[in-house]
């Protein structure tokens, strides 16, 4: 169901608007000068998102009867907490719509539902040049984990570690 009021609303997304998803995650992506890392599709978007298979939560932002962002996250799980958490993997509103309050809703909808559900944390990444978006994230509060590093395996060397496994 498609809101109509004016107001901004958060909404779970259902698989019709996936297609629209995933245009806005092109977006983010261009915006982010990381377009050559989108390989995924709206089938394995959908995929992961409804279904047996479900992995991942999405919410829509809705202002005017059409999609202007969305919220993609999963849960992860705190060993020192012994609780889960949500893992905010994207966070997006058109750039035409920001500054307007509608991302600072989305990302506390988040917590609103960690909130519920006794969750530990809610955590994400910001791209180190990301001015905007780190002084956003501390106006609220939120603290970088300067003390942590990430890794990633992905792509062939996610597969070559795979093929290190059978080999033991």
């Amino acid at each position: 169901m498609e809101p109509t009021k004016s107001e901004f609303q958060i909404l779970p997304a259902t698989e019709k608007d996936i297609p629209r998803v995933y245009e806005l995650i092109v977006e983010l992506a261009i915006y982010e000068k990381l377009r050559h890392m989108v390989i995924g599709s709206v089938e394995d978007l959908v995929k992961f998102s409804f279904g047996s298979e479900k992995v991942v939560h999405v919410h829509c932002g809705w202002l005017n009867g059409i999609i202007i962002g969305y919220s993609l996250h999963f849960l992860n799980f705190s060993t020192f907490l012994c609780k889960p958490g949500i893992y905010l993997e994207d966070i997006y509103i058109q750039p035409e719509y920001r500054a307007k309050g509608y991302g600072k809703k989305m990302l506390l909808h988040l917590c609103h539902i960690a909130k519920q559900n006794n969750y530990g944390r809610v955590e994400w990444q910001v791209l180190n040049w990301n001015e905007p978006s780190i002084k956003f994230y501390e106006s609220l509060g939120a603290q970088p984990l300067k003390e942590w590093t990430q890794y990633r395996l992905v792509g062939e060397t996610l597969t070559k570690a795979a093929d290190k496994f059978l080999e033991l």
